[in-house]
């Protein structure tokens, strides 16, 4: 998978002859391929590859092309483009970039099983194999099994004489069921995927979970659902990990905090609250591109600065933002690396990587330890304000807890709440730490999606759990 690095460097030198201060390359070479089949069938199976370049100029403001033709002639054409379009923009103010330190560099993600490299009839036949695992009894009216992979070749270089590749390796599962009794429908679903090869699809062992997934929306469909009470919450890892993700991740994003997306993304209720209280002493909340083997893994973003460690909330103060260079020089503070797009054709964005609220000291028996609350488990489709303030989450399953014993399950609760006052109420947080794929985050006008990780361990709070209406 080789690339042609004199490419990037023939496009920002003739950005530069065009009047461009400061422009940047990324070439990339994308290889994928992705199994559906839904109720025994084969639906789908795709695969292909591409290869581009995008490039980023900036005079007073920015401009951005990309192309598929790499040729001397076809980049002299995209690097007119991206200057023509900083050029043609309005009156703006002056855009400043933090200074990062400038690196060349190669970086490979680790894998043991190429996924590639599997012949696709195993594959298919793998999928065959759950689809038919998930189909438990005559209640399931609806199964499906999703495998994707790609291999992913970055080249990042800059006028600044940045010179980083990135070679990558994405792999993601998924096993669905549904089940309908009467006229209750309930779903319930089990998914792998990180930075790694196809050893992540057999450690997952599709027919195993697929089994156990249809069992599990059978089992739902006949339950009972709970009534509409205020009352003490514990939250699995995979709630807590849509949790983060929606009410933490999207809100820490620099562009949103200056409402710069708030016509098509919305804002972030912490703007100018950096600093001050926002949640439990129990709360500590982290982004890190760094984390190998997860979805959101890199140790360059697509502005080549350096990967790090942020902490977003630390004992429930609000400490740092995701940045890129340009906010991060309006915050006054240093860049720290998240600025990404979905591939070359793309300008980049602001996003967060693995993002997760950070283990406690409690044992997840001991959350259990109340006189009477609910357990909610897993995460189904969430509806939350533009600012990320209100919101609604729905859970896959919920027990009773009563002096530590759990019942149920029952369907079709959700937690209600107010994001400072849930924050506030959390009074124990465990030390089962998990981190969930989530292949498609999507932000930005194009829609882009990429990429992240989030989890985080079961935590307890006080929330309103409204059932099924």
């Amino acid at each position: 998978m080789g690339l042609d690095k004199s490419l990037a460097e023939l496009a920002i030198a003739e950005a530069r002859k065009m009047g461009a201060k400061y422009a940047d390359a990324r070439l990339e070479k994308s290889v994928w391929e992705s199994i559906t089949v839904k109720d025994g069938k084969v639906e789908r199976v795709k695969s292909g590859e591409i290869q581009g370049l995008g490039l980023r100029v900036l005079l007073k403001t920015w401009g951005f092309a990309s192309t598929t033709e790499l040729n001397k002639k076809a980049l002299k054409r995209t690097a007119a483009a991206a200057v023509g379009m900083a050029r043609s923009a309005g009156k703006v103010g002056k855009i400043r970039l933090s200074k990062i330190p400038v690196k060349q560099d190669k970086v490979r993600a680790k894998i043991v099983v190429d996924p590639l490299s599997i012949p696709i009839e195993e594959k298919v036949n793998l999928c065959l194999e759950s689809d038919r695992c998930a189909r438990v009894d005559r209640f399931i009216r609806r199964t499906s099994v999703y495998l994707a992979c790609e291999m992913v070749q970055k080249n990042f270089m800059s006028s600044e004489g940045a010179d980083i590749t990135f070679e990558n390796t994405l792999t993601y599962c998924e096993v669905f069921a549904l089940a309908k009794r009467g006229g209750v429908v309930e779903y319930m679903d089990d998914i792998a995927g990180g930075s790694a090869g196809f050893e992540i699809v057999k450690n997952f062992d599709p027919p195993t979970r697929a089994k156990e997934v249809g069992e599990r929306a059978s089992q739902l469909a006949a339950a009972k659902t709970l009534p509409e009470k205020r009352t003490t919450v514990v939250l699995d890892q995979d709630l807590v990990a849509l949790l983060c993700h929606e009410i933490i991740g999207h809100p820490s994003e620099a562009d949103r905090v200056l409402g710069r997306e708030a016509a098509w993304a919305g804002k972030a209720w912490w703007a100018g609250m950096r600093g001050k209280r926002i949640g439990s002493q129990l709360l500590n909340a982290t982004d890190d591109p760094r984390i190998k083997g997860a979805l959101g893994y890199y140790e360059y973003d697509d502005e080549g600065t350096p990967a790090r460690r942020k902490e977003l909330i630390r004992e429930g103060i609000l400490v740092e933002h995701m940045h890129s260079r340009e906010t991060a020089a309006e915050f006054g503070v240093p860049p720290n690396g998240n600025m990404r797009a979905q591939s070359f054709e793309y300008l980049p964005l602001i996003r967060m990587s693995n993002t997760f609220i950070e283990p406690g000291d409690f044992t997840r028996e001991e959350l259990f330890e109340i006189r009477e609350g609910v357990y909610l488990k897993g995460q189904k489709i969430p509806s939350i304000d533009s600012r990320r303030y209100n919101f609604q989450i729905s859970a896959k399953e919920a027990f009773l807890i009563r002096k530590g014993e759990l019942t149920g399950p029952f369907r079709g609760a959700s937690i209600v709440g107010v994001a400072p006052e849930f924050f506030t109420s959390i009074d124990a947080v465990a030390n089962d730490f998990e981190m969930r794929p989530v292949p498609n985050c999507g932000k930005g006008d194009p829609m882009q999606t990429i990429a992240v990780g989030n989890g985080g361990p079961h935590l307890r709070g006080v929330a309103l759990v409204a059932g099924v209406r």
